[in-house]
């Protein structure tokens, strides 16, 4: 009987151990999540609360808009993050083998992070400008006739992909610790057995890397599902739109190419103010969090095992 109370004493002083972070996760967390579930069923203008049901999920099914940013941002999720990290783990692999100057193309290829993201991407936007830019000029100079990058619907998402590679300084440092904490012998093994540079990254680099690998995925996932900056801001741009009393502006240009869900969730709730409806939203993108969350833990783990 008196080990009942040594328990209670042990588990009140786990609880206050934990109450950081229990009072964090509650608070930014539980209940932001249980309150956008709640106002998800009412026409909410933030001055207002009338409960509909379920009238914003009807309209969420049938709201073009909303299905269009889905399939611009499962695009980007698709094609930008493997781009992102394959391009950063590329650098990081090429900075590994250089034989002199590695501290000075480290600091060129992480600068660009460093960059504020809304200078970055007005400067990045005016770099590919089909007329005065100077990226066209150059394909120019090799016979290439260079798009209207953020101009046309067609060249608009590539656009914002390869703003995305430019800035992947973040990633590529991860990647380059992680390279360099690969154990020498094991290169030097496979070589004598006569095992070649792509084999050896295979069966050696990967392997080794793969918990860092999967972070920068997982995390640049994330990242993509909540893309808004760049996007609007480089449409902005595109679209020559400022800010000037009495100006509007949706998201998207050019024809909705670039209108991601954040977006037409901060055009609905902020523009339209029409909450409970940017709440269903706002759920839609954090299940799509979660399922591609999931999805890459298991294929992760998958390839573990077969490792193994």
């Amino acid at each position: 009987m008196a080990s009942v109370p040594l328990r209670r004493r042990e588990g009140f002083r786990a609880l206050l151990w934990l109450s950081p972070w229990l009072v964090g996760f509650g608070v930014f967390f539980a209940y932001p999540l249980m309150a956008t579930v709640y106002f998800s069923f009412f026409n909410y203008d933030l001055f207002s609360l009338k409960f509909n049901g379920l009238d914003n999920y009807r309209y969420f099914l049938q709201d073009e808009r909303a299905w269009l940013s889905i399939r611009n941002t499962a695009w980007l999720v698709a094609v930008m993050v493997p781009a992102q990290v394959l391009f950063a783990l590329g650098v990081a692999q090429l900075v590994t083998k250089l034989k002199s100057g590695v501290g000075f193309f480290r600091t060129l290829f992480y600068l660009p992070s460093l960059v504020p993201v809304t200078a970055g991407t007005v400067a990045f936007v005016f770099l590919l400008n089909p007329a005065t830019g100077p990226f066209n000029r150059i394909l120019a100079l090799v016979g290439i006739s260079g798009p209207d990058w953020f101009g046309d619907k067609d060249w608009s998402k590539p656009g914002l992909t390869l703003l995305a590679m430019w800035g992947v300084g973040n990633i590529m440092v991860i990647f380059l610790a992680a390279l360099l904490d690969v154990p020498r012998h094991l290169y030097e093994a496979a070589a004598i057995d006569g095992a070649g540079a792509w084999r050896q990254f295979r069966s050696i680099t990967l392997p080794t890397i793969r918990p860092v690998l999967m972070f920068s995925a997982v995390t640049s996932v994330i990242y993509t599902l909540q893309y808004f900056t760049q996007a609007m801001i480089a449409s902005r741009v595109a679209a020559g739109v400022t800010d000037a009393p009495g100006t509007s502006f949706v998201p998207g240009y050019p024809e909705m190419s670039t209108l991601t869900l954040p977006q037409w969730l901060f055009q609905t709730g902020f523009r339209d103010y029409t909450m409970g409806y940017a709440c269903v939203l706002a759920l839609v993108l954090f299940a799509a969090s979660m399922v591609f969350t999931l999805i890459l833990l298991r294929q992760f783990r998958g390839f573990e095992e077969v490792a193994s």
